[in-house]
């Protein structure tokens, strides 16, 4: 069962967040998680991870602004500061303190600035695929070369499957996972299928973290924190290792045969990795 829950972001922003409920558990209190996809993302992309979660924990995934459900502001903001705030509006508006964040990509680095500024609301963290070194002016420009190559509008769903997963000048080989990914943040417009989301909007938010480096604010997690990539993801290993130097409480887990979006990619090796340090935080719970 999936309930839709309104969340007030910062500003106003109306956030859709998405309750994922086991009817067959135990009533009663369970320790609470929130889920951040990346950019470009959507809360549905965690539905596999939640089936699982929600077994013994209160599951939560958020549309972030400008993505899903949730509003896309014209004027934005689409600041870290926003992104951070309105994670922190939804764990204390739900009543998830204190949190296990998960978050992927461009949701795992809200993940850690939260638990840097609120470690009161933050009781573990998993970074999924994320790097905390910047990326820079040349990243960025690439991003907006290859919005450009999107041939907008697609005719079918399964048409913007193909071209993410075999088409895209960015896949070296056929990707079925990358392609099922895209597919589900498409909807159908009067002329064809279009994304979700604001490609203009995407580059705006990218464009507040891409240029820095974010290594003290990964530096003042306290908690308990896994550190996930894929062998073929954007996180190195040399990078993620040091970021579990970096983390005063950190762990390291990787999984083969996965790229970016390793939690769509591999959902069983992904929980293999990520289950067991969740089952450690909570057995380590007073």
């Amino acid at each position: 069962m999936v309930q839709r829950v309104d969340v007030t972001g910062a500003g106003g922003v109306r956030l859709a967040a998405w309750e994922f409920r086991d009817t067959a558990a135990e009533a009663g209190p369970r320790p609470g998680v929130l889920l951040l996809h990346g950019l470009m993302g959507r809360a549905f992309h965690w539905s596999g991870t939640a089936r699982w979660l929600r077994e013994n924990r209160r599951v939560v995934a958020l549309d972030q602004r400008g993505h899903g459900q949730s509003d896309r502001p014209p004027g934005g903001p689409y600041t870290r500061e926003a992104f951070v705030a309105d994670a922190e509006a939804a764990v204390e508006q739900l009543g998830l303190a204190p949190v296990t964040l998960i978050g992927h990509s461009m949701g795992a680095l809200t993940a850690w600035q939260l638990a840097a500024r609120r470690p009161d609301l933050v009781e573990a963290l998993v970074i999924c695929d994320m790097r905390a070194s910047a990326l820079g002016a040349a990243s960025q420009q690439e991003w907006e070369d290859w919005f450009h190559r999107w041939p907008l509008p697609f005719p079918t769903q399964d048409a913007a499957r193909r071209w993410f997963g075999e088409d895209d000048p960015r896949v070296e080989r056929p990707d079925p996972a990358r392609g099922a990914f895209f597919a589900e943040v498409m909807h159908e417009a009067p002329d064809g299928w279009r994304p979700l989301f604001s490609r203009r909007q995407m580059l705006t938010a990218r464009e507040t973290w891409v240029h820095d480096a974010h290594w003290e604010e990964l530096a003042q997690v306290r908690c308990p924190t896994l550190v996930v990539r894929g062998l073929d993801g954007e996180l190195g290993r040399a990078e993620a290792q040091e970021m579990v130097r970096v983390l005063p409480a950190g762990q390291y887990a990787e999984i083969p045969d996965a790229g970016h979006y390793l939690h769509y990619d591999q959902p069983t090796a992904w929980r293999a990795a990520v289950e067991p340090f969740l089952d450690g935080i909570k057995a380590e719970a007073p």
